[in-house]
């Protein structure tokens, strides 16, 4: 599996990568150590928990390295005037007549609760190249599909404070 990342998107994995080699990985292996200090192993809850800690740290880092390593890095230039990575985009949905603004990002920073819609969703994918007026039809499945119509397009700078979702 390929997952498509900007470069803002790997550089930021690669701070997640380094903070956790050097920062979190101490502090748990220190907190294991502490802990098997405390006596019998198989009666210590400290103990589980601090090398569970560790692993999830460990885990984390080599999903991170795997992303990275299998990545196709996509563009966030776009066209003024159409629908790209890292815009923002008001959609009227013409169902119910309800307005929407989402921002567009890749998968890794997807957050649908936050307005964040990535490339490679129904919508988000429906609506990349297309302008100001136009009405999209957004395919969910074989079965379904709905129409939306694109309001406004505002060109937004990935200045990196969005979160990279964790797994």
């Amino acid at each position: 599996m390929h997952n498509e990342l900007t470069k803002k998107d790997i550089e930021k994995m690669q701070e997640e990568i380094e903070y956790r080699k050097l920062v979190v990985r101490k502090e748990a292996l220190e907190d294991v150590k502490q802990a098997r200090a405390h006596g019998d192993l198989s009666e210590n809850f400290e103990y589980h928990a601090a090398k569970k800690v560790k692993n999830q740290n460990e885990s984390r880092i080599r999903y991170l390295e795997r992303m990275i390593k299998t990545a196709i890095i996509v563009s966030d230039e776009s066209p003024e005037d159409e629908v790209g990575m890292n815009n923002t985009v008001e959609v009227l949905f013409e169902e119910d007549k309800t307005i929407e603004k989402y921002k567009l990002v890749t998968t890794v920073r997807g957050n649908s609760l936050e307005g964040l819609i990535s490339t490679e969703s129904p919508l988000g994918s429906a609506l990349l190249g297309h302008k100001v007026g136009d009405r999209v039809y957004v395919r969910v499945n074989a079965d379904y599909g709905y129409y939306v119509v694109v309001r406004s397009i505002e060109n937004t700078v990935d200045d990196g404070t969005d979160k990279l979702r964790s797994f």
